[in-house]
């Protein structure tokens, strides 16, 4: 099978069942109601108008459209920002309260000398201060790097080294635990503050302690004039092998977060809108901070971990209408059946969506069957600072596919041919996916590493890294990474139609796809599964599970060898670590495993 056969292929058998949306259920109605129509007369000033801008045509910040510019009209007191916390807290902050509170950690920092364009990290769980040190640090122009809760010293120092902290905002527990032992080897890290568990302050050697230095601060603040291209987000992601990348992102970022909360989301001003992602990671800042403020959405923080029963009974009580989750989660949910959510009242749910990787067509399916809508895939990567493709409210899913480009973003599928780029017009084959550069939120640079980032680009395309081929209708589907790409007797295999594939078997929770080195194929698909509740591993299901493989995808295509774990290596994020999975397998260096969820062997 060539390619270009397997993208046919792959394209007709994901897209066998489309979910048509029902308008009546949509309430209210899609912001995108004609897709054709917005991208043929999108402009990105039109999108910039959405936004107020500082007053006076002082520029644009992402504080002030986050916060300001509804704190200071008829919304003011109403809430903006409802925590819950893991022993049943309830915290609210009104629009005027967010307003207060970071122009007060916006004082504070230049009351320690912290100038614009310095580095503030966060090493926080999810706890209102840290949407205050976020957005606070933006309103004083500093460069703000939220950090995961969950990393280790090694990935800590990395990343504080390599972005040049200035400020690091954590928890007293958080800094006995995994920085205090750092601060000799980060001598340009001038302060550290901590959040204790209440508000009776902390003493620590070296520390300044926030609720002293933030709760003596002025209430009052104006947000100094702001380029649009001014430093505003730093966010690393982990390589393969070597060091993370910084990826750097500006002010005018928040176009295209308030435009894809919008369209990709579906906002509208009177939701209830949860993202479960952490803030460490580049969907918790974009999705789970800036958007849903921009739109002037309540947003719910939920400071506890998963677990089906909890996130159900959040969804219920709090009238969540808009979610937007993990692929991971969702397998977890699909694990454990719908037993869970019988009795619950989800009627306030009317639109969910998924990020992190590729979300398999049967999670699509299953959620349709299970909630009575389906999951709405979206694409986007860090460097992409926003969605740049998505599954919309008012279109069909197609389960397994990516969906269409947002309005104003131009993708398409490249080859390289003598050493340039050639556009494939024709749906069905495969290629790298590309995007014309020049959207809002584009990443700026990798910090101090200018010749990887020009690498990302060519002819004036940004180079995703990812294999995706488009169909008729202009849906794209993910293939695979281009390192992930399995070559096998001529034939070149995307592990996530495998994936997919061995994923419709009624006893497959989660699988990854690795290409295994073979003296006579080059190589050969090999796959790891874990399994739902209930069903064992056996000879006997191995070669249940070959012979489904080979029914769906032929022999060519089919994995050669399958084991079972009991859970497969993944990010935070929820990406499966197919490099680890085939570094294991093999015997190879591991790598940077600062991402690694749980070392699952």
């Amino acid at each position: 099978m060539t390619t270009k056969d397997a993208g046919q292929d792959y394209g007709v058998r994901a897209g066998y069942r489309r979910i048509t949306k029902q308008v009546e259920s949509l309430r209210p109605p899609p912001n995108l109601s004609d897709y054709e129509a917005i991208c043929r007369h999108f402009r990105w000033d039109a999108a910039r108008a959405l936004l107020d801008g500082l007053p006076g045509g002082a520029g644009l910040n992402i504080a002030h459209e986050a916060i300001d510019r509804h704190a200071d009209g008829p919304r003011g007191d109403e809430v903006a920002l409802r925590w819950l916390g893991r022993r049943g807290q309830r915290r609210s902050f009104t629009w005027a309260g967010l307003r207060d509170a970071t122009n007060r950690v916006a004082n504070a920092l230049g009351a320690l000398g912290v100038r614009p364009g310095e580095r503030v990290f966060a090493l926080l769980g999810r706890i209102p201060e840290l949407h205050l040190a976020v957005l606070g640090a933006l309103k004083a122009k500093c460069v703000v790097c939220p950090l995961f809760s969950a990393f280790g010293p090694e990935p800590i120092l990395t990343r504080l080294t390599l972005g040049d902290a200035r400020v690091l905002v954590t928890t007293e527990a958080l800094y006995r635990r995994k920085v205090e032992g750092l601060r000799d080897s980060l001598p340009n890290l001038a302060h550290v503050i901590l959040i204790g568990e209440d508000e009776t302050g902390t003493a620590v050697k070296g520390t300044e302690d926030w609720h002293a230095l933030v709760g003596a601060a002025d209430p009052h603040y104006a947000i100094p004039p702001t380029d649009p291209e001014d430093p505003a987000l730093l966010h690393f992601t982990s390589g393969t092998t070597g060091r993370p990348k910084g990826a750097l992102h500006v002010h005018e970022a928040v176009v295209m977060h308030t435009l894809t909360g919008r369209y990709a989301l579906d906002l509208h001003a009177d939701d209830i809108f949860w993202c479960t992602a952490d803030a460490g990671w580049v969907t918790g800042t974009s999705y789970g901070i800036i958007a849903p403020l921009a739109n002037g959405v309540t947003t719910l923080v939920v400071e506890a971990e998963f677990d089906a029963e909890t996130w159900y009974g959040v969804l219920e009580r709090e009238r969540v209408t808009v979610w937007y989750t993990a692929p991971t989660a969702i397998r977890m949910m699909m694990r454990l059946g719908s037993e869970a959510l019988k009795g619950r009242n989800l009627s306030a749910l009317r639109f969910m969506a998924s990020v992190g990787e590729p979300l398999n067509p049967e999670a699509v399916v299953w959620s349709n069957e299970t909630f009575g809508r389906p999951f709405h895939d979206n694409w986007w990567q860090t460097e992409t600072g926003g969605i740049m493709i998505a599954n919309f409210a008012a279109m069909d899913v197609k389960p397994g596919s990516m969906g269409r480009p947002v309005p104003g973003v131009e993708a398409a599928i490249v080859t390289r041919e003598a050493g340039r780029l050639k556009v494939v017009r024709e749906p069905g084959v495969s290629g790298e996916l590309a995007l014309k550069a020049g959207w809002p939120s584009m990443m700026r640079a990798y910090i101090n590493e200018e010749e990887r980032y020009r690498k990302c680009f060519a002819d004036g395309w940004y180079l995703t890294g990812d294999l995706a081929m488009r169909d008729e209708e202009g849906y794209f589907w993910f293939v695979g990474r281009a390192d992930d790409v399995i070559k096998s007797s001529g034939h070149l295999i995307g592990p996530f139609e495998v994936e997919s594939a061995l994923m419709e078997h009624p006893a497959v929770a989660e699988a990854g796809v690795i290409g295994k080195p073979d003296p006579t194929a080059g190589e050969i698909v090999k796959a790891f599964v874990s399994l739902k509740a209930g069903h064992v591993w056996s000879e006997e299901l191995r070669r249940d599970l070959l012979g489904h493989a080979r029914k769906r995808l032929g022999p060519a295509v089919a994995p050669r060898e399958i084991d079972a774990l009991p859970t497969l290596p993944r990010t935070r994020s929820g990406k499966i670590m197919r490099r680890l999975l085939k570094a294991r397998e093999l015997g190879l260096p591991e790598g940077d495993l600062s991402t690694l969820e749980d070392d699952a062997r």
